[in-house]
């Protein structure tokens, strides 16, 4: 409480005409994520020749910080890592923060999806700037120590993509403090522009397709967007004609839970994971 004791203080450098801060902005463009289906959710609207016409981004926001969350065996972790995949086959350099498993059994897992997408991870392999958390308590547990380790990887490797499976894993135990690591980290994101993904774990007891994650609403109220990862079981007729398959069966779903930084397909949409481990988005439930 010191902090509000002395006098009040004008911070003037928090204080920007629109047009100044326009002219710092970066200019938005699609990230191409690796996962089919996804990248045709995102849009911009531009005038043309007095008209207003909706473009696809062809891929995720630039510069945008996306919570993806979901229950267990939703195919979280298989999103993440196709993404990071497809960047190091652009040549680009990504951070991947490793809180959950160890990185040595992390990179099999990315040897894996490479082989599913076409590649071998020997070739792009380099691109990728693993910070293996899980193994290390005081990263995961000091969030300025992971900070500043972060900091040192984006600048020695010249880092445009930064990937945290799971930001769950650094407030575990202490979700009281959820909202504020997650402010921390985005901000961090921000001031570094990166694009980034962080994996954010649901609850068992939170409802399927809401943003909620452990923590509460911290992640989905911070970040640029969320997409959703869920399944659901059909045990009823009524879900069985909802969704068009038999009971007894296991839907998976997907949706884009808001994007400040693009225009997005918010329905919801059928997902799935093939046989060689890749996510899939396919067409919207009802069409």
């Amino acid at each position: 409480m010191e902090e509000y004791q002395k006098e009040p203080q004008v911070i003037k450098e928090a204080i920007f005409l629109g047009n100044q801060a326009l002219s710092n902005a970066p200019e938005i463009h699609g990230v191409p994520t690796g996962v089919e289906g996804l990248d045709d959710l995102f849009f911009v609207v531009k005038k043309e020749k007095g008209k207003l016409v909706k473009k696809n981004l062809g891929g995720i926001p630039a510069y945008a910080v996306f919570n993806i969350t979901g229950v267990s065996d939703t195919g979280k972790s298989l999103l993440v890592e196709q993404f990071t995949i497809q960047q190091a086959v652009r040549g680009e350099k990504v951070a991947f923060i490793t809180v959950e498993t160890p990185a040595n059994f992390v990179v099999a897992s990315f040897s894996l999806r490479a082989s599913a997408m076409g590649y071998d991870f020997k070739d792009l392999g380099d691109n990728i700037i693993l910070i293996d958390a899980a193994s290390n308590s005081v990263l995961r547990e000091n969030l300025p120590d992971m900070l500043h380790t972060l900091a040192y990887v984006i600048k020695t490797y010249k880092v445009k993509y930064t990937v945290i499976d799971s930001i769950t894993g650094l407030f575990e135990n202490r979700e009281m403090q959820a909202r504020s690591v997650v402010r921390r980290v985005f901000n961090f994101l921000k001031k570094w522009y990166q694009t980034a993904l962080l994996v954010s774990q649901k609850r068992s007891g939170h409802e399927e397709l809401t943003a909620e994650a452990a923590g509460g609403y911290a992640v989905g109220h911070i970040v640029d967007g969320t997409m959703i990862l869920a399944k659901e079981l059909i045990d009823t007729q009524f879900k069985a004609k909802m969704y068009s398959r038999a009971v007894g069966d296991v839907v998976r779903l997907f949706r884009v839970d808001g994007c400040r930084m693009a225009g997005h397909d918010s329905r919801t949409h059928y997902m799935e994971i093939t046989e060689t481990g890749l996510v899939r988005i396919m067409g919207a439930v009802g069409e």
